[in-house]
């Protein structure tokens, strides 16, 4: 795993390695042959309805390391945590799938998923048309993009693309400018991102900013730095639809265990 280094932000660190693989990977496999492989992908599963449930919707994150922590799991066996996971009551999955700063792999994804019913999102820093046609190929359900990394051409493109595909985009913001910009967009699934990809700082406080200005008719989901029952007691009564939650799962020793407890804690609450 590269560790970061001193110079840029982690984000600028990180959209430099991922411009260098894709560019790589795009000579390895052709478009051409990607769009045959969305062919032969399993069928979509429903991942706005997943998170539109009554009651509390948790996206359960697999991922085996951070830049922020390192590795966060060893051995990682997504299959298995997949399963756990889906039994303890998640509404879906997050993979990630960025391999240098998160160990991440395709595998992961389709390992998980098929392990599971439950819809997949291929979390990862995606800003080529490329890598949406490569998600699908892969059976991800939906992806992340990520309001910093993308200008607003690429954000109107990679979310007309993902809707021609069936997948509907999770579009993460960290600040009010980048809120109001997805939602010129069209953004319907808003993340609200606690943590600062460019410093790795983080404030839960920023969900409880934003989430006034998200309109009702989109799906809000609160992401990264969650794990106590009273910020999520909090940021459900605040509005929000739904939560990702990974490292709090992945650094336990049972992650379904752990999920278990926090969604039964909420609902005696």
């Amino acid at each position: 795993m590269r560790t970061p280094s001193s110079t840029g932000t982690v984000l600028d660190r990180i959209l430099e390695a991922r411009r260098a693989e894709v560019e790589h990977r795009k000579k390895v496999l052709p478009l051409t042959a990607l769009k045959y492989g969305v062919k032969a992908a399993t069928p979509l599963r429903d991942f706005p309805a997943a998170l539109s449930k009554p009651g509390l919707n948790v996206i359960a994150e697999l991922k085996p390391a951070s830049p922020s922590r390192g590795v966060i799991r060893d051995p990682f066996e997504p299959g298995e945590l997949a399963k756990s996971l889906e039994s303890a009551g998640a509404a879906a999955l997050s993979v990630l799938t960025e391999s240098e700063f998160f160990r991440g792999t395709l595998k992961n994804l389709r390992d998980a998923r098929k392990a599971s019913a439950l819809p997949a999102l291929r979390k990862d820093f995606i800003f080529d048309p490329w890598q949406v046609w490569e998600a699908r190929a892969n059976d991800a359900d939906t992806f992340l993009l990520i309001a910093a990394a993308l200008d607003d051409s690429q954000l109107a493109e990679l979310l007309a693309l993902g809707r021609e595909l069936g997948m509907e985009p999770l579009v993460e913001v960290h600040t009010r400018e980048e809120l109001d910009r997805v939602l010129a967009a069209g953004a319907r699934i808003i993340g609200v991102n606690n943590r600062d990809l460019k410093t790795l700082e983080v404030r839960v406080r920023t969900s409880f900013d934003l989430i006034d200005h998200v309109p009702e008719s989109c799906i809000a989901v609160s992401e990264s730095g969650l794990g106590s029952h009273d910020d999520l007691q909090k940021l459900r009564a605040a509005g929000f639809d739904a939560f990702l939650i990974g490292e709090q799962l992945m650094l336990a020793p049972d992650p379904g265990t752990e999920l278990a407890r926090l969604l039964t804690r909420l609902e005696q609450a």
